[in-house]
Formats: structure tokens, C-alpha cells, sequence
């Protein structure tokens, strides 16, 4: 399997807002950056959507080595509140509905389908590829062209 770098960030001009994210995808000497804008989000689905727009970038299984300076997309993984929102029925630990569902569900095969360890980074602290997955995000934010359809479902 081919191991992977991805760098993923989102951004919200309000909250909510518009929003965007960023992406860098590092193989070998190989980088790809992706951004996206949405006229109206959130920073945390704009988080998730990052991180599902760089692994579905991916043309085959890989080794995904993820970083996000995101805390509720790596605590989600890292410490398996995901694993016990879905088996509880997308509810959280005080019996509250789950916000962005329809974008974890959307991550749940991909994590199936490439082997992803994540790793959260400090954000805005100097990292060379979180600060320019932020600039990316914001120019997304900025010029935003997409309607995010499943934000209405989360109000």
C-alpha cells in the first residue's frame, strides 16, 4: 500500500457561516492541494468534509498518515466516541442527537477502505501544511460556489 500524507483543515467566516476547507496530499515528491467553499456551514463540518474530500482523492487503498488540528475529528477517532455514537444509534453519551451524521457516515467506509492513523496538530503554532491547509480554507470561505446540503439537516 502506497503511504499517504494528508493535511486537512476547515474554516468558517461565522459560525455558522461561510465555510471552506483545505487539503494537501503528499506522495513521495508528490503534492495535490484541494479547497472547496460553501456558502453556508460550520467550522466542524467544514473539518470533517476536509478530511472525507482527501481520503475519497484517493484512487486506491492506502496508508493514511492524517493530520488535523481539529479536535472533534481526531477525538471522535482517537478515542472511539465515533465507535459509541453509531452503536448507540447517533446518540451522544448525555442521549443528545449527533450533529453532522450524514458527514460521518459519508467517513465511516473510508476508514474501512484505507488504513488512516490520525494525528492532531496545534493549529496555527507554525506548521508548515496546517497553515497552508488554513489559507486554502479561508480562500475557499471566501469564494464560496457550493451549497453544503446537509448543513439544513443539522439545525
Amino acid at each position: 500500500m502506497k503511504l499517504i500524507e494528508l493535511y486537512t483543515d476547515g474554516a468558517c467566516s461565522g459560525n455558522p457561516g461561510s465555510g471552506g476547507f483545505g487539503v494537501i496530499l503528499k506522495y513521495g515528491g508528490h503534492i495535490k492541494e484541494i479547497y472547496e467553499g460553501y456558502r453556508l456551514t460550520t467550522n466542524n463540518r467544514m473539518e470533517l468534509l476536509a478530511a472525507i474530500k482527501g481520503l475519497e482523492a484517493l484512487k486506491e487503498p492506502c496508508k493514511v498518515d492524517l493530520y488535523s488540528d481539529s479536535k472533534y475529528l481526531t477525538d471522535a477517532i482517537l478515542k472511539g466516541w465515533l465507535t459509541s455514537w453509531q452503536a448507540k444509534g447517533w446518540r451522544k453519551a448525555d442521549k443528545s442527537r449527533v450533529l453532522n451524521i450524514d458527514l460521518w457516515e459519508r467517513l465511516l467506509p473510508l476508514l474501512d477502505t484505507h488504513e488512516v492513523t490520525f494525528h492532531w496538530v496545534k493549529g496555527h503554532d507554525g506548521h508548515a501544511e496546517n497553515e497552508r491547509c488554513d489559507e486554502l480554507a479561508r480562500q475557499g470561505s471566501a469564494n464560496p460556489t457550493f451549497d453544503d446540503e446537509g448543513y439544513s439537516e443539522n439545525l
